[in-house]
């Protein structure tokens, strides 16, 4: 299959394809699990937001231009052919961002939108717990109303960007003795006020992606609620919907990722026996297939249509082909692949051996695989459980 763009979409591309040309950084930044990489990151954000790129598909008033899905998977192609830095506030701009815009008051789009947009608010996803990992109906921790006010109490564990992040969305009881799916809320909350404790967790690599939050009678207002009361799970499982099929992994990600793995093939030809050589063409197939698996997503959302349970589907492709993908570079270049990046000669090898241990978290995040295939079982299937 051949995708056709009309003038309009050409005309785009080759608009951002020329600003990213202009304004991607020669130097690779350091890596935002880190203090100084964090604020670079950030520092990109807002030169992104200088463009109106912060998120394309946004309204105007927040920051963005208002295009539809098609043209932010064409901005996403430009952005990862220029190599551009990752996005600190994934969170935000792609979870966050469009669930507020399906769920969140005028009030609260024109209080957050914006500065998501433009990298001055960073946000981290509060939703795991110790005992809620991959079963997030299991959730304790609780927002009990005093007034005008939630008191947040609990522990969130695995929290992304929350060491150096500002704000962070929550799932909470918000209702006593419920359990499973009812009684939850959704609350945003900031990370630096009295009753909140970050505490970073080191990755394999040292640096702190991840950190776990203690909330003890920390305060916000009942406007920080998104969506009603009670109906959290439901607001969670749109936010869910974006992450696994659509906005978290855009297929040009590992478009990139596999022309860069064909390149290393024909640069290292004298590594490549015919098992590696099939594995470098099913990444490459593998990566335009999901690539026109989230066009026709993108196509059917544009017609009104919803993500429903079959985005589980499209969270095990992105996630095992990125394992998958990565694995077979790091066969290519044998014991080189034990380079780190900072090593005097690894030049772009360690840049493999991160996104393979990254990869490897994957399968995990978003909602472990093996929970995913249950969900695709029951509710895509219809089989029983």
């Amino acid at each position: 299959m051949q995708l056709t763009y009309t003038p309009e979409q050409e005309a785009f591309r080759a608009e951002v394809r020329a600003w990213m040309r202009a304004h991607v950084p020669a130097e690779k930044l350091a890596s935002f699990d880190s203090a100084e990489g964090f604020e670079q990151h950030r520092a990109w954000e807002r030169t992104l937001a200088s463009g109106n790129y912060g998120m394309v598909t946004w309204p105007a008033e927040y920051g963005g231009r208002g295009l539809d899905l098609i043209q932010w998977l064409i901005f996403e192609e430009e952005y990862h052919r220029a190599g551009a830095p990752g996005r600190v506030n994934q969170n935000g701009i792609f979870l966050l961002g469009p669930t507020m815009m399906e769920y969140g008051t005028p009030e609260q789009k024109a209080r957050f939108l914006s500065a998501m947009a433009a990298g001055d608010e960073v946000w981290a996803q509060a939703w795991s717990e110790p005992q809620a990992g991959s079963d997030l109906a299991a959730v304790r921790a609780t927002a009990v109303r005093d007034g005008d006010d939630y008191v947040l109490t609990g522990h969130k564990i695995w929290s992304s960007r929350a060491v150096f992040a500002d704000w962070a969305f929550g799932l909470f009881r918000t209702e006593a003795g419920s359990e499973r799916h009812k009684g939850l809320s959704l609350i945003l909350f900031p990370l630096k006020m009295e009753g909140v404790d970050v505490r970073p967790i080191p990755q394999i690599d040292g640096e702190a992606g991840f950190a776990e939050i203690f909330l003890d009678g920390a305060r916000v207002p009942i406007a920080n609620r998104l969506g009603d009361e009670g109906q959290g799970w439901h607001v969670c499982m749109a936010t869910a919907g974006f992450e696994r099929g659509l906005m978290l992994r855009s297929p040009a990600r590992f478009q990139a990722a596999a022309a860069r793995l064909v390149e290393l093939a024909k640069r290292d030809s004298d590594r490549v026996d015919a098992t590696i050589s099939a594995a470098v063409m099913q990444a490459a197939m593998d990566a335009e297939a999901y690539a026109l698996s989230i066009y026709s997503t993108a196509s059917r959302l544009m017609a009104g249509g919803k993500i429903g349970a079959e985005a589980s589907c499209n969270k095990i492709f992105w996630s095992e082909l990125d394992v998958r993908l990565n694995r077979t570079a790091l066969s290519i270049l044998g014991a080189r692949a034990e380079l780190l990046r900072e090593a005097p000669d690894a030049g772009d090898v360690g840049n493999w051996l991160d996104a393979y241990l990254f990869s490897l978290a994957g399968p995990i995040y978003a909602g472990t695989n093996e929970i995913q295939r249950n969900i695709i079982a029951e509710r895509v299937l219809g089989l029983p459980r």
